[in-house]
């Protein structure tokens, strides 16, 4: 779970941008959710290799008498996004459209081939039913917060929070593994990440006007976007899998 590049300033109140007839920013956010769609049939095809191509799979995973687990390559494909962001975050200064977009890709590969383990605990028929929940509240969720007039700023500052507050729980349920708490856990993880889609759609249509034209910028601000909700996704579908998903 990540909070990537949710720096941009806002200048214009959402409630003052006439966002349906702007042909620019329709251009816009086209670009967004194209990349969004592109990077999950990415990560669909990476997942499908590393769980289920067995040269690939018995190098990631491994078979115990409790199910599958991960081997140290495992654990590396598994943790690599979030030190491929943390990294960027500290190390990349003045990003162009072209190292951003490099940035992009990377983390939706790394992503992509750490999801095969669901391949390994749920069914195929599962999993592909949860995708499209996700995918429909996702577009209808991000059609409200690209309609809506009503400014979600401080709506989205409650839901970083509590992101953070699901961050911590999360690591301190996988000591204690207590089936409750990973309820609550899941639950909270839903309504966050479908609370951020909608933030995040305004948060790009607020930093469109911000840039003023700036085809460089807005180069980058389409990666970084693309990223955002990218990541909203996954997490939401993540999460919803464990309430729908039918384990093998």
């Amino acid at each position: 779970m990540s909070d990537s590049n949710r720096a941009y300033t806002r200048t214009i109140p959402a409630d003052r941008a006439d966002m349906s007839v702007d042909a620019g920013l329709r251009s816009f956010m086209i670009g967004v959710y194209n990349k969004v769609a592109l990077g999950l049939v990415l990560s669909a095809a990476l997942a499908y290799l590393t769980g289920q191509f067995p040269p690939v799979r018995d190098i990631l995973y491994v078979q115990t008498a409790r199910g599958w687990g991960m081997t140290l390559p495992g654990m590396i494909v598994a943790f690599a996004p979030l030190a491929v962001m943390l990294f960027g975050m500290f190390a990349v200064r003045n990003a162009t459209p072209r190292s951003s977009g490099i940035f992009y890709w990377t983390i939706v590969a790394l992503i992509g081939a750490g999801l095969g383990g669901l391949t390994l605990v749920y069914t195929g028929g599962s999993i592909a039913s949860t995708f499209l929940i996700t995918a429909t509240a996702f577009g209808a969720l991000s059609l409200f917060g690209y309609t809506t007039k009503k400014d979600l700023t401080g709506f989205g500052s409650f839901l970083i929070v509590g992101l953070i507050g699901l961050v911590v729980a999360s690591l301190v349920n996988l000591f204690l593994h207590n089936s409750m708490l990973q309820f609550i856990i899941s639950v909270a993880g839903v309504l966050i990440f479908a609370g951020l889609i909608a933030y995040d759609t305004q948060r790009l249509k607020m930093t469109y006007y911000d840039l003023g034209g700036d085809q460089a910028a807005m180069g980058v601000a389409t990666n970084y976007g693309a990223l955002s909700l990218y990541i909203n996704f996954i997490n939401l579908f993540q999460f919803l899998l464990q309430f729908f998903g039918q384990r093998r």
